[in-house]
């Protein structure tokens, strides 16, 4: 599916450049460079071009697409397709006798479109290489196992370019193989008793097995702990596995290559890859969509927030997002100065259970114009700013506070293996301030375990009336 995206992306670039060439040559160069016929029909010759773009790029761009860094091959590469495309579409102006094409305006668009596809694929990989210097942009692994087939994962890691990839360490039975090299910089961290600190404290995103399961000690044990948490866990094989499978029928089980070695994946998280895309690209749509039709408020509500309250008009807390990244979430602040602090000093008021804080009448909260923000919800909408930046999505479990999630149970942790939204289910039900946490998390839960596209719409569609009718607090 990515590679159909940038299939589309250099067609619509091409056809944008040929759009742009024609008005230069018609309007902006002097004469006797300037300036076309009416005929042939160019809006034809537009459609002739994408045409034969997509079909003799898809045939021909099986290697560089967009983030890998711009070489000279590529360059070569680039420029070869775009001289195909071009030798191509003098053909068929031949072959269907389609006259009368101003031969500068060839030149032009094939001048053109070159620059702007080497161009874009620079621009693209300049934005990924310094987004890889956030924890986004990686995945995290864990390896259980040091041995052969953990160097062989370690070498094909550092041998695989354009992989946004991270090896957090190994980890082995024996304390005595700890701050063992395995591989280009890859240590042993610890041993399998260390996992559970590991889990809770740093992000992860995948385990990989590369020992045999018999030779771990209640390996069934450590494979459902893991799972627990979320996180996606690869067992390269060694086939030692089937009395797991016998149990634990209920989690997903599927083989898949982990660059080019096989994997058998154990999962209760969603990872259908093409669905989670298009998620991703609806989450980049309507945030843009909504933070346009929302920018008055951007003015407005800015305006009587300092003038009810003295201090910064948007408040910004850490939070734990997707396997516990911490990301500051921004809000239009609706509590006054300090309020974070003065909330030790109501935690006897405290209505909620579990580890969140949730009072009727807060105090805290700025005469007026905070109650209205917080009722309608407009104090969430500078989190599509968060949305835009990767680090949550329209619908998904609210991102809790690194405090919150220390007081978690190891099943409530699963929570953070989705990205988290400012949407969810439980802000949706007609009660949802009496809401218990127990509820809470088992609706996150019900959210991870069977979602899909359909469910994030529904959600979008119920969250429109809730905030219409004021259901916050």
């Amino acid at each position: 599916m990515v590679r159909r995206l940038e299939l589309a992306l250099d067609v619509f670039l091409s056809a944008i450049v040929f759009v742009a060439v024609y008005a230069i040559k018609r309007n902006l160069l002097p004469d006797p460079l300037g300036g076309l016929t009416t005929a042939p029909d160019y809006y034809l010759l537009l459609l002739l071009i994408m045409f034969i773009w997509y079909i003799t790029l898809d045939f021909m761009n099986r290697q560089y697409g967009y983030g890998a860094r711009l070489t000279g091959l590529m360059f070569f590469e680039i420029a070869k397709w775009v001289t195909v495309c071009t030798v191509i579409l003098v053909l068929c102006l031949y072959i269907f006798k389609i006259t009368d094409v101003s031969r500068l305006l060839v030149l032009m668009f094939y001048v053109a479109d070159l620059i702007v596809l080497v161009s874009a694929r620079w621009l693209i990989h300049k934005i990924f290489a310094s987004r890889h210097r956030d924890d986004y942009a990686y995945r995290y692994l864990l390896i259980l196992g040091s041995r052969t087939a953990a160097q062989d994962l370690v070498r094909l890691v550092s041998n695989e370019n354009s992989a946004s990839i991270k090896i957090v360490g190994c980890l082995e039975v024996n304390r005595e193989d700890v701050g063992k090299t395995v591989g280009n910089g890859v240590k042993v961290i610890g041993t399998l008793d260390d996992l559970k600190d590991i889990l809770l404290h740093q992000v992860i995103d995948e385990v990989l097995i590369t020992m045999p399961l018999n030779e771990i000690e209640n390996s069934e044990w450590y494979l459902s702990f893991i799972n627990t948490f979320g996180i996606t866990v690869r067992i390269i094989p060694y086939w030692y596995i089937r009395k797991f499978m016998n149990i634990h029928a209920a989690h997903s089980i599927k083989i898949e290559h982990f660059l080019s070695e096989p994997a058998l994946i154990i999962s209760r998280v969603q990872k259908n890859q093409d669905a989670l895309v298009i998620k991703s690209i609806i989450d980049y749509i309507l945030a843009l969509f909504a933070l346009i039709i929302a920018s008055p408020l951007f003015v407005v509500v800015p305006c009587l927030i300092k003038a009810l309250s003295p201090g910064p008009v948007f408040f910004k807390q850490t939070r734990s997002g997707q396997d516990g990244r911490k990301f500051p979430l921004f809000k239009f602040r609706s509590m006054v100065l300090g309020a974070e602090e003065q909330q030790y000093t109501l935690i006897e008021r405290n209505e909620a259970d579990g580890p969140v804080f949730k009072i009727k009448q807060d105090p805290r909260i700025i005469p007026y114009i905070g109650t209205f923000l917080r009722k309608f919800g407009i104090d969430e909408i500078p989190q599509f700013i968060n949305v835009l930046r990767g680090e949550m999505s329209i619908v998904g479990p609210r991102p809790p506070t690194p405090a919150e999630v220390e007081k978690y149970e190891l099943w409530q942790r699963r929570r953070l293996s989705m990205k988290p939204g400012i949407t969810c289910i439980w802000q949706i039900q007609p009660g949802r301030n009496d809401i218990t946490f127990d509820q809470w998390m088992n609706m996150d839960m019900y959210y991870i375990d069977h979602w899909s596209l359909w469910l994030d719409i529904k959600i979008i569609l119920q969250t429109v009336p809730a905030i219409l009718l004021g259901r916050g607090r």
